[in-house]
């Protein structure tokens, strides 16, 4: 026996038929198709599937989540599509100027103010370099800066710099709906390296610690500039001074503001996190600087004439005074000073009082130096002449009142050259009361005169503030004004209007209208001079003549009240007056005008010196005591720095006085 299985025996069976002898199939074998017939069987149906055993897992198909998620990806394309379009298309210059407007900030260039000179080109008024400080406040939000009080902190650092109340700082830092806010116009160079100080160490702690805002990177400085006056309160009057908003606030500052001011310019530039951004260009609109405006100051003269009207103010305990210096060819205001004065520079330590030009401003009643003007009428009308005799009684009975002279005297036996000489306000009465063969009619000719004098009509300066004076028609005169208007009360001037009587004089009878402006130098350097002053024949050359040698007996003769004005190697013609005053506060007679006015050289007139201190409280209140002896310290400044020689004639000396 063996372990192998022995051959199994194959069985013979019936013989497999051959391949193409098989039924179905053709003789190549290949299945035949059946063709149903009678009694043939029908096909065999597919066997149902059988049915799942319980616990088999089988997986939908994923065509459906396929399609959802191809239908959900489709519509939010559709949507980015849709806002693209929107964006880009139909949007896009609206998002386009946000964009612009957010990226691009414009400042204005302020223009370079022109200065003010004298007469010879010294600078009487300039500017310097100075910042405006300004904010953007969408740059202190709590978005920006990551903390809440970003503009208090801010405002705590830059008030006491900027010398402001920190509380209002923090309000201008949040204030809504804007990039641009004002924090301090025209600070000095240094105040801006402070905050730009601050800003660099804020900036530098920002980026080492990222915690830390810089709460200053919203504060911006625009190029300004700070207007100067080198001389202090020199001609503070005649120049005014520019207020906060860089306007002239008064004088030639507001008078010239349109020249002086020049053009402003504007710069747009793209900026980030409070930074230019050098590549992104800007575009810039230059400034166009002011003109220069040259006076017909002369700054030696005015400085003179100043320093002598403050030290009479002071010593007279007055409440002010005022000193006019004039060309009396040219009508040239070479100098016009008034105490007590200001500093441009530092207006806060001006008085409400002093403040403006009271030269111009004030109007007060001229008292005796208008009688220069009844004399015109009287001579030019031929109703008297310097030889005329006139009896001067103690006191004159006219209408309802009656007059005197500022002294009692007994009765003068004077000419009409002794009544201008001892200022006689009766003489004065009845020399005027000639011009007519009725008072009325005199009053009418009186008033013509004054008229054509420039009284009661703006002198042509065109100052901000100037008074025309008071001169009422004649039939408008009250009893006592027919008479006492002859001799300067009645009627109201200004110390200009008072100086250029005198200069007409001077100038042959012929005004000329004063002028405080020689002209304009452009930015280009071109020199543009001002228009030619009218100038208006008033009386005759000979009236003038014998007017200008009338006044010389004012200070030469011993009769003469000026005496005190008198120069040594000049000839003067002068004249005093004394005026009662009214107070501006109450309206009513208080205190006294003191005043002086002449021309020198008397036969050769170059310049006039007019003088008026208001309510002299201390000393002499006469004009000839307080007014005649800055007069001549004026007038000799004068001669002597426009090398005015003396003619060496000798004065007329016309009789003051007659034997009955």
């Amino acid at each position: 026996m063996t372990d192998r299985e022995p051959p199994r025996r194959r069985v013979p069976g019936p013989a497999r038929p051959d391949r193409s002898e098989r039924p179905g199939r053709d003789r190549a074998g290949r299945p035949a198709a059946r063709r149903p017939g009678p009694g043939a069987r029908p096909p065999r149906r597919p066997r149902p599937a059988a049915p799942s055993q319980p616990g088999t897992l089988r997986l939908g198909s994923p065509r459906p989540r396929l399609r959802m998620i191809s239908l959900g990806l489709t519509l939010v394309l559709m949507v980015f599509v849709v806002r693209l379009l929107q964006v880009q298309a139909v949007d896009a210059n609206a998002y386009a100027g946000k964009a612009e407007k957010n990226r691009y900030l414009t400042h204005v260039l302020a223009a370079e103010r022109g200065g003010i000179t004298d007469r010879n080109g010294v600078a009487l008024a300039t500017s310097v370099d100075a910042y405006d400080i300004t904010a953007d406040p969408t740059m202190f939000t709590r978005e920006e800066t990551k903390t809440e009080d970003a503009p208090e902190q801010a405002a705590a650092l830059l008030a006491p710099i900027l010398g402001q109340d920190p509380g209002d700082v923090a309000k201008k830092l949040r204030t809504p709906k804007t990039r641009y806010v004002m924090l301090a116009r025209r600070q000095t160079p240094q105040v801006w390296k402070q905050i730009k100080d601050l800003k660099s160490t804020l900036a530098d702690k920002a980026r080492s610690d990222k915690t830390a805002p810089n709460v200053l990177a919203g504060v911006f400085q625009d190029p300004s500039s700070k207007r100067v006056y080198p001389n202090g309160d020199l001609a503070a009057g005649i120049l005014g001074w520019v207020n906060a908003d860089g306007k002239g606030g008064g004088g030639v500052e507001q008078q010239w503001e349109k020249d002086l001011a020049g053009k402003a310019g504007e710069i747009t530039y793209a900026q980030s996190g409070g930074r230019q951004v050098p590549t992104a260009g800007s575009t810039e609109t230059p400034a166009v600087p002011g003109s220069e405006v040259e006076l017909t100051i002369d700054r030696d003269i005015q400085w003179a004439a100043q320093n002598a009207i403050a030290e009479q103010v002071k010593e007279s305990k007055a409440d002010r005074g005022y000193v006019i210096v004039q060309d009396t060819r040219t009508g040239e205001v070479l100098a016009m000073a008034g105490a007590p004065g200001f500093d441009p520079n530092d207006l806060s330590r001006a008085g409400a009082g002093s403040l403006g030009n009271a030269a111009l401003q004030d109007a007060y009643e001229p008292g005796s130096t208008a009688k220069v003007m009844s004399m015109a009428a009287v001579l030019e009308e031929k109703a008297a002449t310097p030889a005329t005799r006139v009896t001067v009684p103690n006191r004159l009975h006219r209408g309802d009142r009656l007059f005197q002279d500022d002294i009692d005297h007994p009765t003068w036996y004077l000419t009409l050259n002794g009544v201008l000489a001892k200022s006689s306000n009766i003489g004065t009465i009845l020399a005027t009361g000639q011009l007519g063969k009725t008072q009325p009619e005199a009053n009418r000719v009186l008033y013509s005169y004054l008229r054509k004098f420039g009284i009661g009509s703006p002198t042509g300066l065109g100052f901000p503030g100037e008074t025309p004076g008071i001169l009422a028609p004649p039939d408008k005169w009250s009893t006592s004004q027919q008479y006492t208007i002859p001799f300067g009360q009645g009627v109201s001037i200004n110390a200009m209007q008072a100086a250029s009587v005198y200069s007409t004089i001077a100038n042959g009878g012929v005004r000329v209208e004063p002028t405080l402006v020689r002209g304009t130098k452009g930015p280009d350097g071109r020199f543009t001079p001002a228009p030619e002053p009218e100038k208006n024949r008033v009386v005759s050359a000979e009236t003038a003549k014998t007017l200008a040698r009338m006044l010389e007996s004012v200070v030469d003769d011993e009769e003469g009240t000026g005496v005190k004005a008198r120069i040594p190697g000049y000839r003067v013609a002068g004249k005093t007056g004394t005026a009662n005053r009214v107070d501006p506060a109450t309206g009513k007679y208080r205190g006294y005008t003191s005043s002086f006015a002449g021309f020198a050289p008397a036969d050769n007139p170059r310049i006039t010196v007019y003088c008026a201190i208001q309510n002299a409280t201390k000393g002499s209140y006469f004009g000839g005591q307080i007014c005649g002896p800055i007069y001549k310290q004026v007038m000799e400044f004068a001669l002597k720095t426009l090398q005015v020689p003396p003619t060496g004639t000798q004065p007329a000396r016309l009789p003051v006085t007659y034997t009955p």
